[in-house]
Order: C-alpha cells, then structure tokens, then sequence
C-alpha cells in the first residue's frame, strides 16, 4: 500500500539547556532559529520553507519524542490511522500547534517501537538560500534522513517496504546473507530512513543536507574556534555505502547529528538495490578515520507517545559487529 509519503520532515527531542543548545545549533553549525519561548526552539536550514525540521524540548534528560513524515492530503491520514489500528498500533491524534506551525498529526508507533508522527500542513516561512549573510557554521540547507538502531532490521525494512512504500537503496548482508543494515527512501535521494542492527529501538542521528563539501569544513574550522573541537565525533571523511561526504558531531547533550552531502538520485523505478557484503572493505568508510566505539554503544532513546517514558529496548537478533559504513 502506498500513502504518499513524501519524505522525513522533522525531528522533535530533547535538551536540558536551550541557550547551550541554541549556541550550537544556530552558532556553531548555522542553523536558522524560526521561533523560540523559554520552553523549545525551533529550527530550520536555509532553504527550507516550512517553519522547522528540527524541534528541541527543554527537559531533565535527552530523548526523542516523534520523528515526523509530509504526506501529500488529508485522506493519508486517515488511512494511516485505518491501518496502524488494523496492525493493533497505539494511535494518537494531535490538534494543530500554531505556536510551532503544525497543523493535525497522527502519531502512531511502528513495530519496531519508533514514536512516528505523518502530518499534511506545516506554517511556510522565508527561505533564506539566497541571503548569503545568514550562511555560517555548516551552512545547514535541509534535513535529509534520520537513522535508528533496531533490534530486528528484516522486520523493520519489511514493514516499511511492504506496508508503507519505501524502497531500498543499499543494504548490507552477514556472510549467510542476513540483512545487517539498509538504506529507505521516499524521496530521489538514497534515504530518508536507515535502520542499523543494534540494541534500540534508538536513534543514532539525524542527517542535514550541505550544498558542497567546503560548507563540512568551514564547521569544522567554527567548531574548533567555539571549543567545540572535541564535540567533532567522526570525520570529515567519505562513506562507501551512499558515496556521501561526512561529519558527525555531538550536541552538548550527546544527540548525534551528521552533517551530509554528496548521494545520488534514486527515482528511476528500475533502479536496483546495492548490495554490500558485510566482510567488503570497500562499504566501510572510502577514505577518513574509522569510527570510535562511541559510535556503536551510544543513541538517543525514543520516548513513548502516551507517558513520554524511554521505550524498552531490546536486544538485537543479528551479532553485534563493528562495520564503519553507518550513513
């Protein structure tokens, strides 16, 4: 069934400081700040037109409330809402929110334990792609994807394949062909969601798109003179898997954030899916350092959508292992 997802719009989590958060976010890595009260901030890149992509909470402790999807009309909506309760999911309507400029949302769960949230409306606001005088830090144009560590991937692309229209770009398989890690988009681009074998449900990081590599190490040189040096977690360097240029780096409460350019279109309908063994060391990382230990132990909770608790995590059904491809 297809209901018209467009693509990943926006991710709302935690923080305990906003103006240590507000320092990085729109100092350090130049992100645009739509609107902000005493209680969240919300933020943009340059050329987006809705009012935010990237939502923080100020709370006692990080976690990720929802990550959120465009659907094209009304109507998807309310066939989500058929058939997540068809599935048995916990489903949850929300008002609109004029004060962070969403209209109606359906918030559902998927079986994996991600907090999902699929909304039509969302307020526009300037783009700012052209006032080059706001550029600064990373240049941050656009979100791009998120990527979770689940503890069944199979079930996990299944379920988003199968039930929901996403298409696989890449993916990588164990030496008895079971899939460790894979790449979904909705958009022509190599993902809007990747799903990565590991304890979770969690969410490993949120990808922004930059409009050139120059912007990843202008960050880098911002960061450094911030003092932010040390929150510079992996890179710059380039991913086999995806072809992408990268950074990750590290809020002051530990989300994980990649700074991303540098895929490829994914639209034609006979493309096919790239298949990377997980012994090939071509899909770990094509040049730059290897990933710390950081990078496979540590993830944002989800928080459920009733009580806003941390989900349970489970263990993964795959052996951990310790590839350095994660885009």
């Amino acid at each position: 069934m297809d209901f018209n997802i467009i693509r990943i719009a926006r991710v709302v989590m935690n923080v305990t400081d906003l103006h240590a958060s507000r320092d990085f976010y729109v100092n350090a890595l130049g992100f645009i700040e739509t609107a902000a009260t005493s209680e969240w901030m919300a933020l943009r890149g340059l050329e987006e037109h809705s009012h935010h992509s990237l939502l923080l909470k100020k709370a006692d402790k990080p976690g990720v409330h929802v990550v959120s999807y465009k659907v094209w009309e009304g109507s998807h909506l309310n066939e989500l809402e058929t058939f997540f309760k068809g599935k048995g999911a916990k489903v949850l309507w929300k008002d609109a929110d004029p004060a962070v400029g969403i209209g109606k949302t359906l918030c559902v769960e998927d079986p994996s334990g991600i907090p999902l949230e699929f909304f039509v409306e969302m307020e526009s606001v300037e783009r700012c792609i052209q006032k080059y005088d706001l550029y600064r830090g990373a240049r941050v144009q656009r979100i791009d994807h998120i990527n979770c560590m689940v503890p069944d991937v199979e079930a996990a692309v299944q379920f988003y394949t199968d039930e929901l229209g996403f298409r696989v770009s890449e993916y990588t398989a164990t030496e008895d062909d079971r899939t460790w890690a894979a790449w979904l988009h909705r958009k022509p681009t190599v993902h809007d969601v990747a799903f990565m074998n590991g304890e979770g449900p969690r969410l490993h990081h949120v990808g922004f798109w930059l409009s050139d590599p120059m912007s990843l190490i202008h960050c880098c040189d911002v960061m450094a003179s911030m003092g932010y040096a040390d929150n510079i977690e992996r890179g710059p360097g380039r991913h086999g898997l995806s072809n992408a240029f990268f950074l990750y780096v590290r809020d002051p409460d530990g989300n994980r954030i990649e700074l991303y350019n540098g895929d490829y279109l994914t639209s034609d309908p006979d493309f096919k899916p790239i298949k990377w063994d997980i012994n090939d060391p071509r899909r770990q990382t094509f040049w730059g350092h290897k990933a710390p230990d950081s990078w496979f132990n540590e993830a944002t909770s989800f928080l459920g959508l009733e009580k806003g608790e941390p989900v349970e995590l489970k263990s993964p059904t795959l052996a951990q292992r310790k590839p350095d491809f994660v885009t």
